[in-house]
């Protein structure tokens, strides 16, 4: 019976190691890339095209926060993740060496009960802020463990700034072989691109530095951009079947016209965004 027992205990001794072993040694058909796919989106990678492009010097990547909330009645919720979409994969080509985390589509938007903040209007799904602490923090630590050195945080919503710092400040006084840089200028320069849209001859009325005008929360530059991925996220033909396809008192003719002022807006802000990146890489202990 002792001798059974014997042999049983080694058993799962040594299946325990083989699964401790596969862990630390990757079989070489996982490190296989295949290649062919023009994206830098790891979502849209295999693991072993990831693994590759960190060997070939992509050790930078990005990693931004969106939201799930309401945005007035022609726009879609995912608002500000549709918006990332467009803008990292902007953001990375121009910073190069740069891949993409998926986007973080869920963030603090007001407490669930009893609601408050964008809680307060349907569909908006929210997140405690030590929710959101948690999983950006798991998030870095993932991307840190798989050799990428580093991190940019990029938030497309205002409130999601607090959070993405204090996870910065903590990790990078706990790390010495990464960095987490909290990329404000993506959001905070020319706020709302103002002062870019006046250069181009838009302005929204009423005429103030805000991403809600009239109890509407949407702006020209988000709108704009989500053009970009879809039209009809903005609801173009029906505003257009309606004789008025505006925003805050901006007339577009057509979706094409939209989509236009989109591609501006896209590269004015990826500008801005890549130049900061790249100051932030030469800031001592940033």
């Amino acid at each position: 019976m002792c001798s059974q027992l014997t042999k049983i205990w080694l058993v799962v001794v040594l299946a325990a190691s083989s699964v401790n072993g596969s862990a630390q040694d990757i079989e070489p058909i996982w490190d296989v890339a295949v290649g062919g796919v023009d994206t830098v989106f790891m979502e849209e990678m295999t693991a072993g095209e990831i693994a590759a492009a960190i060997r070939n010097g992509s050790t930078s990547v990005i990693v931004a926060t969106g939201g799930l909330e309401q945005n007035g009645p022609n726009v879609a919720t995912g608002k500000h993740n549709y918006v990332l979409r467009v803008m990292t994969d902007s953001i990375a080509r121009a910073h190069g060496n740069t891949l993409v985390s998926s986007i973080v589509q869920f963030v603090p938007e007001g407490d669930i009960n009893p609601p408050t903040g964008h809680m307060r209007m349907a569909g908006t799904i929210s997140l405690r802020q030590s929710t959101f602490d948690a999983l950006l923090t798991d998030i870095c630590q993932s991307l840190k463990q798989h050799g990428f050195e580093n991190i940019f945080l990029l938030g497309d919503s205002g409130g999601n700034r607090g959070g993405m710092q204090r996870i910065a400040d903590n990790l990078n006084a706990a790390w010495n072989d990464a960095r987490v840089h909290h990329i404000r200028a993506y959001y905070e320069e020319d706020l709302w691109s103002y002062d870019y849209l006046k250069e181009i001859g838009i302005v929204q009325l009423p005429d103030e530095k805000t991403a809600s005008r009239g109890n509407i929360h949407t702006d020209i530059v988000y709108e704009s951009v989500m053009a970009l991925v879809d039209p009809e996220l903005v609801r173009a033909s029906t505003r257009l079947a309606n004789g008025d396809f505006s925003v805050h008192g901006i007339e577009f003719d057509s979706a094409e016209a939209m989509q236009e002022l989109g591609r501006k807006i896209v590269a004015y802000r990826t500008d801005i965004t890549a130049r900061a990146m790249r100051e932030a890489l030469k800031e001592p202990g940033e």
